[in-house]
């Protein structure tokens, strides 16, 4: 086993791209310990006795009902899971807080929604960035549910271009109080909240600031009516609305211009939770499908036994195995560079900050592959459902609507999509991640003259593990050239960005699936395994599919002549498969074990 150091120095953020990662190195959820499986079911027990037996409240605009369970989360500790211990919390580990976020958010969007606002971007600015006066004053009442928390960020200017609020921050003249005059809009739990995380400008600033203000309505703050949604209809949204708001100087949150860097931290740290508010969702959703597949019968069948049911159960479930296995292989990443900080002397905030900083392109893929599957899987169980999926009288319909959100809010998926691009390359140019050298070699290797010699796959995953290997190629390729043809001014070419980071998120997600579910054969023998490795086998397959589309893309988008030949070329040589899986028994042995278990079962 490699030591901590060698640990955190070969999985730094970004480097699965280039270096090789071995499954005895990765965390999966067969990784957890007795002590969060026994807070995993605290959590499950919590949602099955509070929330989902009120589902119809929450669809029916409860707002009261959601302010009344948060503050039972609080009362049993599930709101201060990530809260250091001597402000009040649990001080528990990162993956601990994912599994909390992940069992707790999947009975309603709406709870989801306003226990995400609460603990991440309402809690969590001042737990990293406060002072030590503003933790000991407003943490321990956020992390125990007294007080609520929301955040107000988004104008009606400034949504994905965060920094270009309007909302203005003016010194007074006795120099201890600043006053805020501005607009708010889509403020999660603005309807019940204490206090709000506010971002403003001072005077000319280049960046905006973030203050800590008390929900008072005779300080010039009001509320704009209840927003009616497609979906979290249960979720507080409203506008915020500030008239000389009076704000003590102490509660500037860190150093004046500092709001930008808050809000794009936050966000990293709410992608990835994101993602784990999605899984058990997903999870939900295959079992409602499979057990309606299975009860109900035409021309005297089951409809499960359908293969055209079949395959969509089968991709449902593909999808949410690919999620869990990634989601907690970044989970464990960011917790060990943590530790590792830690270890080092740097302080709780920092340690955190940084810790998920590293990993700030694997949250933004997280947050785009999840949140982009677990609609899939809501539409695709309407489907399974038939007319009955359309009706409010089943769960399809509002899983739907509840998970379209996720690819809007913690930045827009396109936003994302691009971010995790820029943010390698930023990386390489640091001299964090070596894209240059790999890239040349890529390069080289289309030259030169392609191997025919006959590779030994007889070993589990062979081949689909230097298929994965031939998928960073098409990155490297790609990217490459594109960088050393536009440099500076690649973040001008969106839809280019946009093939280069689909091909980047699905050698992550097909990696996770395929090393997770080998570390898992090493453990419990390929017989236990078989679902896991033909869901393995799936996702990889529709991986390169989909790096096929958007390597061609990318490539004719910049290419011209020979070199475009040479690099469709070097496509077709990397995306070739020698044993092409057979696809369809694949997902008949995937769905006939979850008929087998009327559920998800993995």
């Amino acid at each position: 086993m490699n030591t901590e150091a060698q640990k955190t120095e070969i999985l730094r953020g970004g480097q699965f791209l280039v270096k090789e990662t071995k499954c005895e190195d990765i965390f999966t959820p067969e990784d957890f310990s007795e002590e969060q499986e026994m807070m995993r079911d605290a959590v499950k027990e919590f949602n099955d006795r509070e929330i989902i037996p009120h589902k119809d409240r929450f669809e029916k605009k409860d707002f009261a009902l959601t302010e009344e369970v948060m503050k039972k989360a609080g009362e049993l500790g599930f709101l201060g899971v990530a809260v250091p211990e001597e402000y009040g919390g649990l001080g528990m580990g990162f993956v601990s807080t994912m599994l909390v976020c992940e069992y707790i958010s999947s009975g309603t969007g709406s709870f989801s929604t306003a226990f995400g606002a609460h603990t991440g971007i309402g809690t969590m600015p001042i737990t990293l960035y406060g002072n030590e006066a503003q933790k000991q004053k407003y943490v321990p009442k956020l992390a125990t549910g007294e007080w609520m928390g929301a955040y107000c960020l988004t104008e009606p200017t400034a949504g994905s271009d965060a920094n270009s609020g309007k909302t203005t921050a003016t010194l007074t003249e006795d120099g201890k109080s600043y006053k805020i005059n501005g607009q708010k809009m889509w403020i999660s739990n603005a309807g019940f909240c204490d206090i709000m995380i506010v971002f403003a400008r001072i005077g000319d600033d280049k960046n905006i600031t973030g203050f800590i203000v008390e929900n008072d309505a005779s300080n010039g703050i009001t509320m704009g009516e209840e927003e009616h949604k497609l979906g979290i209809r249960s979720s507080s949204t409203r506008q915020v609305f500030f008239s000389d708001t009076l704000v003590s100087a102490e509660n500037m949150l860190s150093e004046r211009g500092g709001g930008f860097k808050i809000a794009m931290n936050a966000l990293n740290v709410g992608r990835i939770k994101l993602a784990a508010a999605c899984l058990d969702s997903q999870r939900r959703v295959i079992d409602y499908a499979v057990q309606y597949a299975t009860e109900r019968k035409q021309f005297k069948t089951p409809i499960a036994d359908f293969g055209a049911i079949k395959a969509k159960l089968a991709e449902m479930a593909t999808s949410c195995y690919a999620g869990e296995s990634a989601s907690y292989r970044a989970a464990k990443n960011i917790e060990d560079r943590i530790e590792a900080r830690l270890a080092a002397g740097n302080s709780h905030s920092d340690a955190e900050l940084k810790g998920v900083e590293e990993y700030a392109i694997e949250c933004s893929i997280l947050k785009v592959a999840v949140s982009e599957d677990v609609q899939n899987c809501a539409d695709e169980g309407i489907q399974i459902f038939g007319g009955m999926g359309f009706s409010e009288e089943t769960p399809m319909e509002s899983a739907w609507r509840d998970a379209r959100i996720a690819r809007i809010y913690e930045g827009t998926n396109e936003i994302n999509r691009m971010l995790s691009v820029g943010m390698l390359v930023k990386k390489a140019m640091k001299g964090h991640v070596d894209l240059l050298n790999p890239a040349m070699k890529v390069a080289d290797e289309l030259m030169g003259i392609p191997t025919f010699d006959t590779p030994d796959y007889s070993v589990l995953f062979a081949e689909e593990k230097e298929m994965i290997t031939k998928l960073k190629k098409v990155f490297l390729m790609v990217a490459g050239s594109a960088v050393q043809k536009f440099g500076p001014d690649l973040d001008k070419h969106q839809q280019l960005l946009m093939a280069a980071s689909n091909i980047l998120i699905e050698i992550y997600m097909a990696e996770s699936t395929i090393l997770r579910t080998e570390k898992n054969v090493k453990r419990f023998g390929e017989a236990k395994q078989a679902g896991q490795i033909a869901m393995a086998k799936l996702y990889l397959y529709n991986a390169v599919d989909v790096v096929i589309k958007n390597g061609k893309e990318g490539v004719v988008s910049f290419a011209e002549g020979d070199e475009q030949r040479m690099m469709l070329m070097g496509l077709k040589r990397f995306t070739k498969y020698t044993n092409q899986p057979n696809v369809v028994a694949l997902r008949n042995e995937i769905a006939e074990k979850v008929k087998a278990e009327n559920s998800y079962c993995f």
